[in-house]
């Protein structure tokens, strides 16, 4: 396959960083979008433009065939536990390609799939948000928070935000959220502005943000988590955990039933945003921006034909 388009997480700027545990060299980046340049799969032809479904799975054993890849044991991450799309070429199971929406660019269609298939699965399938209730997305501005506001608001679900920049809260409005507070004690703001709090709230940012997103949530809430970007271990007060009867829940990546999901609202509308487009070889430049956490959305990598 050649890659017209990639793109970065955080996951990346820790690989740079060397805080995962991958002896280099490694090609970096989950996210892409190409050309089908040869197949032994009858269901594609060169020509062909697909984009990468980035869970890595066996996908023979009991779970795969159950549907659920993310329980494979040979479960994996694009660009962490194999080589990833910040490349020209890229050789891939068959079974990972999608074939890219019609409507999106090169750039879009690179800059959805882990971000959206995280958040997707976290709200649609753990999460079980409906368009009655109420989500706290944690942190808008990463990419993974930014496709949480788009999906809640996909659902019917009334949307609330948080972050530290003026800036990105003002861009969550603009994509749909109906309230954006600063991400310091929001808590007391969260629950002025709901009552008794939210149904769910979007996590991803860990120690930083736990305790005042349990704050924030209503009796018999959930939180859902995909990341700690400001460490890995947190405390919580557990009495407000079981007195509240709230849950907290894990999730990472989803399964290809999801993803097809995904696609199907993307075809119904659902955009990512693009924050920025780098050529391949300023591919520093783009870790750097994300490190900075300067963005809104997406850093793109525009890989040249």
């Amino acid at each position: 396959m050649a890659i017209r388009a990639a793109s970065i997480n955080h996951l990346d700027l820790w690989m740079a960083h060397g805080a995962q545990r991958v002896t280099p060299p490694r090609v970096i980046a989950a996210d892409g979008a190409g050309i089908v340049q040869e197949s032994g799969d009858p269901a594609w032809k060169p020509g062909d433009e697909v984009l990468i479904f980035p869970t890595l799975c066996d996908w023979e054993c009991e779970w795969c065939r159950s549907g659920e890849n993310v329980r494979c044991p040979r479960f994996g991450v694009l660009g962490e536990h194999s080589n990833g799309t910040a490349c020209e070429l890229i050789h891939i199971d068959a079974r990972n390609l999608f074939r890219k929406p019609a409507g999106l660019s090169w750039e879009e269609a690179a800059a959805f799939p882990l971000t959206f298939l995280t958040a997707w699965r976290m709200l649609t399938t753990r999460a079980q948000l409906r368009a009655d209730e109420t989500v706290l997305v944690i942190g808008a501005g990463a990419g993974v928070a930014v496709a949480a506001i788009q999906i809640a608001k996909h659902i019917g679900a009334r949307v609330l935000a948080t972050s530290r920049s003026e800036a990105k809260r003002k861009r969550a409005l603009e994509l749909g959220a109906e309230a954006a507070f600063d991400s310091s004690n929001f808590s007391k703001a969260v629950r002025t502005a709901t009552k008794d709090g939210v149904d769910v709230v979007f996590e991803h940012v860990g120690p930083a943000t736990l305790e005042e997103s349990m704050r924030s949530l209503a009796m018999g809430g959930r939180i859902v988590t995909c990341g700690s970007t400001s460490g890995v271990k947190a405390e919580i007060t557990m009495p407000r955990l079981f007195f509240r009867q709230a849950s907290l829940l894990g999730s990472s990546m989803g399964n290809a039933s999801e993803f097809e999901a995904l696609l199907k609202a993307v075809d119904r509308g659902l955009r990512p945003v693009v924050d920025s487009v780098y050529p391949l070889d300023e591919v520093q430049a783009a870790l750097t921006r994300l490190d900075a956490a300067e963005q809104f959305g997406k850093v793109v990598l525009s890989i040249s034909s």
